[in-house]
């Protein structure tokens, strides 16, 4: 398995990236406009042409180029040839690679969405940008969907489930501990400024299979599924929330490998920073936690961004590969930041890294990978490779072209509304007034004989295989209906028993749990 030719070094020797050692992640960083995405692009075709399939989000919109081949007609040709002339790459040769475009908001690629169950109300907490007392909340919410078999696949399912919430917030309140209706009041309203974002489109089914990241073309190269960012960027959070729910899907649904010859998957993360701004001390831990277990995955992590000091130490120190590019010491902070990363290079001697940070030209990097051994290699001054695709966006009609070609064209790009919470309680609420109504005309016993209006719906789920624990919340709804029925009835009583015996015959075998994402699971 060959290494990864990453440029020549100021020693006269290549510098390279060992495949075996690519899933101990790595941090690639540097000022505005001093060759980040260019670096960033090289590795993906790098990684793609090793058969290693890689995911990158194209923050600025300017990677998609890397679909195409590059030309000796493109502006900045006689660069790029000039470089690798220097570098000595004799079979430097403009090629393509095998793209596959994504989008949350299924504009320039194909859409991407999760479940709100699968997303989890701690990182769903952490998008609202809720307090603890709304957070405690969220979670009793989800906890009595997961326990009374009510799917939450979209925002229209977490809407209805918090308005039932509070219209019940008493109910709630005996068996779960205090839920306000100020709390309820709260998530709602953070719930609708968040879809006005454009959230919602990133909710719903059919969701992504994980697997459809780790691909390979029919010539063996790994596909590089490229993220339109550029307008997810304008909602920092959700992209942040986004990328997290990622690893920690692929962290879920892979097997255990250790340290295989290649990765199975790179992941480039883009304005990484954003990741950690505003992070609770909590979630940072446990974003420490994905990064270093999710290595055992066969997964490779680096993270882009300006400043070195953005990455919190105790992630930055699961970063084995490093390529820096220039810094500028304009204030302080910039100073601070030099000397850290100068600080995290193992140190040569004919190289006084601090200064030569800030000296850097385009194109250039100080370089210090991990060697077979697992040892951080020397640090060296690094003429970058150039890149063998297209710098620069693609033009509206090719990706369209790419997109047609797409091996998952037609797969995610309708939206699918099967039934689920919304659809359960609206149904719910409906047979309870209609029973109320029955209970009024015929009386409680001739009306606790006929057929259960709602029992296809269950059984019509548990046959589909789908994770549903079915029991007391349809029978809760009803009565909470009913109960709102007979307030001004003389038949309350009777009313309730049909409730009751509305639950007791709706009530059922556990068919299984929801599955809760990994940073559920590890943040409980």
């Amino acid at each position: 398995m060959s290494d990864i030719f990453l440029g020549l070094g100021g020693n006269g020797e290549n510098q390279s990236l060992a495949l075996s050692r690519a899933n101990r992640h790595g941090l690639i960083a540097g000022a505005t406009g001093t060759g980040k995405t260019v670096t960033l692009q090289g590795l993906a075709e790098s990684f793609s042409a090793n058969g290693v399939p890689v995911f990158v989000a194209d923050v600025k919109g300017d990677l998609s180029g890397i679909a195409m081949p590059g030309s000796p007609t493109f502006k900045h040709a006689d660069k790029l040839e000039g470089r690798a002339k220097e570098l000595g790459m004799d079979d430097y040769a403009y090629s393509d690679n095998p793209v596959v475009f994504w989008d949350l908001f299924g504009e320039q690629g194909h859409p991407i969405r999760t479940t709100i169950t699968e997303m989890g109300p701690l990182l769903l907490a952490r998008l609202l940008d809720l307090n603890d007392t709304q957070e405690g909340v969220l979670q009793i919410v989800f906890k009595h969907a997961d326990e009374n078999g009510l799917l939450l696949l979209d925002f229209g399912d977490l809407q209805s489930l918090l308005q039932w919430a509070y219209e019940n917030s008493k109910e709630l309140s005996g068996v779960y501990g205090n839920v306000s209706k100020q709390s309820v009041g709260a998530i709602q309203r953070q719930l609708l400024s968040f879809e006005a974002q454009g959230a919602d489109h990133f909710f719903g089914e059919p969701a992504l299979e994980i697997d459809d990241f780790l691909q390979t073309d029919e010539n063996g190269r790994g596909y590089v599924n490229v993220l339109a960012a550029d307008t997810l960027m304008r909602s920092p959070k959700l992209y942040a929330t986004f990328l997290l729910w990622l690893l920690a899907e692929l962290f879920e649904t892979l097997p255990e490998v250790g340290d295989p010859e290649k990765p199975k998957l790179v992941f480039f993360f883009d304005e990484a920073h954003l990741l950690f701004d505003d992070a609770p001390k909590a979630l940072q831990d446990k974003i420490e936690q994905v990064v270093r277990l999710i290595r055992s995955k066969g997964v490779g992590v680096f993270f882009v961004t300006q400043n070195p000091i953005d990455i919190p130490e105790e992630v930055a120190g699961q970063l084995g590969n490093r390529v820096q590019h220039a810094l500028r010491a304009f204030t302080k902070r910039d100073q601070r930041a030099i000397k850290a990363a100068a600080e995290t290079f193992r140190i040569n001697e004919d190289l006084d890294t601090e200064e030569v940070i800030t000296e850097l030209k385009v194109g250039e990097a100080l370089v210090s990978t991990l060697d077979e051994e697992g040892a951080p290699t020397v640090v060296q001054r690094t003429l970058i490779k150039p890149p063998r695709s297209r710098l620069g966006p693609l033009t509206k009609k090719e990706r369209a072209i790419m997109q047609s070609i797409s091996p998952f064209d037609g797969k995610y790009d309708e939206v699918v509304d099967r039934e689920s919470a919304e659809e359960v309680l609206s149904q719910k609420a409906q047979d309870a007034v209609e029973t109320a109504a029955e209970v009024e005309e015929k009386g409680v016993e001739e009306v606790a004989k006929r057929p259960r209006k709602t029992k296809s719906m269950w059984e019509k789920a548990l046959s589909r295989g789908t994770k549903v624990a079915a029991g007391g919340m349809a029978g809760a709804a009803a009565a909470a209906v009913l109960g709102k029925k007979s307030r001004s009835n003389p038949m309350k009583s009777g009313i309730k028993s049909a409730a009751g015996s509305i639950a007791t015959d709706l009530a059922g075998p556990i068919a299984g749990r929801f599955v809760r994402n990994l940073i559920g699971g590890l943040m409980r």
